[in-house]
């Protein structure tokens, strides 16, 4: 009688630990997917701005975006004391 539970709970035992198995490949699976959708809503992005590579490598350098002017450090910190208070409202 206590081998028939002990049985039972062997049985249950392999059954989840397949089933983890099962659900981390699956995890893997999405986790791969959803790279590939970020790297291509990337390159879509840069597409859509039509940088040549050498603007692209500019602006990932540090350069900015071409032909945008850059946002004040007080503007940007007006803009976030503007939000904070308005968060706290």
């Amino acid at each position: 009688m206590a081998n028939n539970k002990i049985d039972r709970i062997n049985k249950e035992i392999a059954k989840t630990r397949e089933k983890i198995t099962e659900y981390q490949n699956k995890l893997k699976g999405l986790e791969v997917q959803k790279t590939e959708a970020e790297n291509l809503e990337i390159v879509q992005l840069v597409r859509a701005m039509r940088l040549t590579p050498q603007k692209l490598n500019a602006m990932l350098s540090g350069g900015g975006i071409p032909g945008m002017n850059a946002a004040h450090v007080t503007e940007a910190a007006d803009y976030e004391e503007q939000e904070e208070n308005a968060d706290e409202e």
